[in-house]
């Protein structure tokens, strides 16, 4: 459970000369090309645009690519764009199916300090991009205006047919859609369709590739998990630990933080989206450690709670062990194709919240007596893949090919008692959970077993 993705621990991570595009493990350029296919077949005779991520600001903000573009390119340039374009045969002039990558003119004098970028006119290209048509950005206004004006439908704000994609916050987007209305003499009014619904439709099933490398992901966060195991002490400050996760993640290969780590002992363990990593961990502190890392654009998603002095008093475990019964009695549950996961309601009996929460408000106290269900806030889980919180529609129905978290937690602020314990899972072809997180302690005396090792 956390926010958004922020740029956290970005010192640790300045920009080398080398171009960003050869830092990633990418997969196979016939992966990218049916992921654009499968797009165009949703478009029903229409076209697309998608622009890349801009610069970051700064030069210490490393460079991410935007998540649907690198879905559908691997490319991991600033200044591109894609367009796709679906076949119509009843089109005024019949469209085929076409796909062109539009690159930015070279800055060579900006390359002598960022390193060498492609464009359009550099050898093998295509090859290169995997895309079957590269030309200049400077062809895009004209390559859009006439198709457009080949098929008026594409700007005519249709509910059905044809019609232009793209991203609606996106600046370049809407840029390019208020040159190509004045150009054509459109009313000012036409908007363009969502692209990034539709992505998101391909997105929420996983290949093996992806998977691959979301298990890459795991297993560096699990590394820096287990940093974070032997380095936890009173009197250390949550900061210096989630520093030791970060060197860990760098040198198992991961790109950076999934999200800003999460690091909160004594009543920060309570607050669920604490970043600050300020506090000094005192002895007695429980500590919860929401913290994973990126490897080639993945994300990893995992949490631990575990004793600050070693050893959890027997309130703690109490605490604990509810926690991880009902992230076993959700596992239990599980029935691919059936059950749900994100229902606010816990209502639905499809649903592993339901499952989670029952268990939690049906074992044990608040000290006042009550169950302590109301000390649960969040949903039991998401999906995860280029971005730790993945695109979905919840209540989402849990298939095979699916990744996502079950992370149940009870916060006490009375009693500066927070336990969350989060793994990743993936829903195997053969519709049976599979623990990404597998290798690393679960049950409170392994975690006081790791925080003993040496």
């Amino acid at each position: 459970m956390k926010l958004p993705r922020l740029v956290a621990f970005a010192l640790l991570a300045i920009l080398t000369a080398t171009p960003a595009l050869h830092g990633l493990e990418k997969q196979s350029a016939a992966v990218y090309h049916a992921r654009r296919v499968a797009l165009a077949a949703k478009l029903h005779g229409g076209i697309a645009v998608l622009f890349s991520a801009p610069e970051p600001l700064l030069d210490f903000m490393p460079y991410r690519q935007d998540e649907d573009f690198y879905y559908l390119t691997g490319w991991n340039e600033p200044g591109a764009a894609l367009l796709i374009v679906d076949l119509d045969a009843k089109a005024p002039t019949p469209r085929a199916y076409a796909e062109f990558l539009f690159l930015p003119t070279r800055n060579l004098r900006l390359e002598k300090y960022t390193g060498a970028k492609l464009d359009a006119a550099s050898s093998d290209v295509a090859k290169t991009t995997g895309v079957d048509a590269v030309q200049q950005m400077t062809e895009l206004p004209a390559v859009l205006n006439k198709l457009i004006d080949a098929d008026r439908r594409l700007l005519t704000n249709r509910s059905e047919g044809p019609a232009l994609w793209d991203q609606p916050e996106s600046p370049q987007a809407r840029a390019l859609l208020g040159f190509t209305r004045a150009t054509l003499g459109v009313d000012a009014t036409t908007t363009a369709r969502d692209v990034v619904g539709l992505v998101a439709q391909l997105r929420i099933v996983k290949d093996p590739g992806e998977i691959d490398l979301l298990r890459k992901a795991s297993d560096a966060s699990i590394a820096g998990q287990r940093a974070m195991m032997l380095a936890v002490k009173p009197n250390v400050t949550e900061r210096a630990i989630a520093g030791k996760m970060t060197a860990a993640w760098f040198e198992a290969g991961c790109d950076r933080p999934s999200y800003a780590p999460i690091v909160g002992s004594g009543i920060n363990s309570t607050t669920l989206h604490y970043a600050e990593n300020s506090r000094t961990m005192q002895d007695g502190d429980v500590l919860v450690v929401d913290a994973a890392c990126e490897y080639s654009m993945y994300a990893a998603d995992i949490t631990r709670t575990v004793p600050v002095n070693g050893h959890f008093t027997a309130r703690q475990r109490e605490i604990y062990n509810i926690v991880l019964g009902s992230h076993q009695a959700a596992i239990d549950a599980f029935v691919a194709g059936k059950s749900k996961i994100n229902d606010r309601e816990r209502k639905d009996p499809d649903s592993l919240d339901t499952v989670a929460y029952n268990y939690i408000n049906t074992h044990g106290k608040s000290l006042d007596g009550k169950p302590l269900g109301q000390y649960w806030l969040h949903g039991l889980g998401h999906m995860v893949g280029i971005n730790v919180h993945d695109p979905a529609e919840y209540p989402a129905v849990l298939k095979p090919g699916m990744v996502f978290t079950i992370e149940p937690g009870v916060y006490i602020p009375e009693e500066k008692l927070g336990v969350r314990i989060e793994c990743t899972f993936v829903v195997g072809a053969d519709g049976k959970l599979i623990d990404l997180t597998a290798a690393l302690p679960h049950t409170a005396e392994e975690v006081e077993a790791a925080m003993r090792a040496k």
